[in-house]
């Protein structure tokens, strides 16, 4: 066994663990292309910019690209969290576990992470603008690092642990 065989063996959680932060960059890459394309099709191409606004969603704001931003956005978000989930399972965990069990759960974890990345970012960067008098690209900056923690913290564990366990774990 080679030494780098060995040392993923004997330490399986951090292994999973790295593997679980590089290879979330697919999931990123995806989101990133739907994004791309989205605007160019919803919004340059169609010209879908029309003010709109649902529940938590609000894309009335300019530069918020309206509806087409809003179906971008809802698009991209999807299909990135499809990649990540068979990405962590099959990738990362290795898991073996009953799609038709994995996949809700993963929905309900997917669905609370995009709901407090939308909603987080505009309290922390109210406060260190408030509290600590930093410009708005440092805030948002934090806002982001603490929405990218948040999610590793919680998802992590419930990806290793609920969502995707391995046989025999």
């Amino acid at each position: 066994m080679s030494a780098f065989s060995e040392w993923t063996s004997t330490h399986q959680t951090l292994w999973e663990f790295i593997k679980f932060n590089v290879l979330s960059n697919i999931s990123t890459i995806t989101r990133f292309a739907c994004t791309w394309l989205g605007t160019a099709v919803f919004i340059n191409a169609l010209g879908l910019t029309a003010p709109f606004r649902f529940l938590v969603f609000d894309y009335t704001t300019a530069g918020s690209n309206g509806v087409g931003g809003f179906v971008t956005f809802l698009i991209a978000e999807v299909l990135a969290q499809v990649v990540n989930f068979f990405v962590q399972m099959k990738w990362v965990f290795k898991s073996t576990a009953d799609f038709s069990e994995a996949a809700p759960k993963f929905a309900v974890l997917a669905v609370l992470i995009v709901v407090v990345n939308l909603i987080l970012p505009g309290h922390v960067t109210s406060f260190c603008e408030a509290t600590w008098g930093l410009g708005a690209g440092v805030s948002g900056t934090i806002a982001s690092v603490l929405n990218t923690l948040l999610a590793v913290v919680v998802s992590f564990p419930l990806l290793k642990f609920w969502i995707t366990p391995a046989t025999g774990r």
